[in-house]
């Protein structure tokens, strides 16, 4: 039995926007991040706050889609004004998987009281994306690749799943092809 895609809570502010995120974070809501940040970007969000104090783990998938929008934003050593995610309350375990991963200083570590309403915005509901096998196993194919890019020791953790997922969405699109050319016949 498969857990629950972690729940998500958006709070859109001023100055930033926090994304409180609860559960498991697995490659089921990577594409939801994946998404959220996204839009809230394109709203001239540039600093985002996830709230981790109720998020018991991610996984890789996650991990690197999260990374990915680390590298994309800047190094949060620069000055405010620029892109950052701030990762809020990470448990241990979460930190150490960064770590060990090699992409911890992606992002700015903070503790303390949880800071989704300082943002200041109301709440927006958000409702999880309905997603296809091939959309699932791309985010997850291109969420390792990027943990390869970042750290050349990532490859060895991760060269076998990403060669498998290479080969299955190339059997889901010969396959989707072939359907569409019996469909024309």
């Amino acid at each position: 039995m498969s857990a629950p895609a972690a729940k998500m809570s958006i709070y859109p502010g001023k100055e930033f926007a926090c994304i409180k995120i609860s559960g498991r974070a697995t490659f089921t809501s990577s594409i939801d991040l994946k998404t959220v940040i996204s839009e809230l970007h394109q709203k001239g969000y540039t600093w985002f706050v996830l709230e981790l104090s109720e998020c018991t783990l991610m996984d890789s998938t996650f991990l690197g889609v999260l990374a990915g929008f680390g590298l994309r934003m800047g190094s949060p050593s620069a000055n405010v004004a620029a892109p950052v995610i701030e990762l809020r309350n990470p448990n241990a375990r979460i930190t150490e998987l960064l770590e060990s991963l090699g992409v911890l200083d992606l992002f700015r570590i903070d503790h303390g009281k949880p800071s989704c309403t300082a943002a200041g915005g109301e709440h927006v509901p958000h409702i999880p994306a309905t997603t296809t096998r091939e959309e699932v196993t791309r985010a997850c194919l291109e969420a390792h690749e990027a943990l390869m890019d970042l750290n050349p020791a990532n490859i060895a953790k991760f060269k076998d799943v990403t060669q498998f997922m290479a080969e299955d969405l190339k059997r889901m699109k010969e396959a989707a092809e072939l359907k569409r050319v019996k469909e024309k016949a």
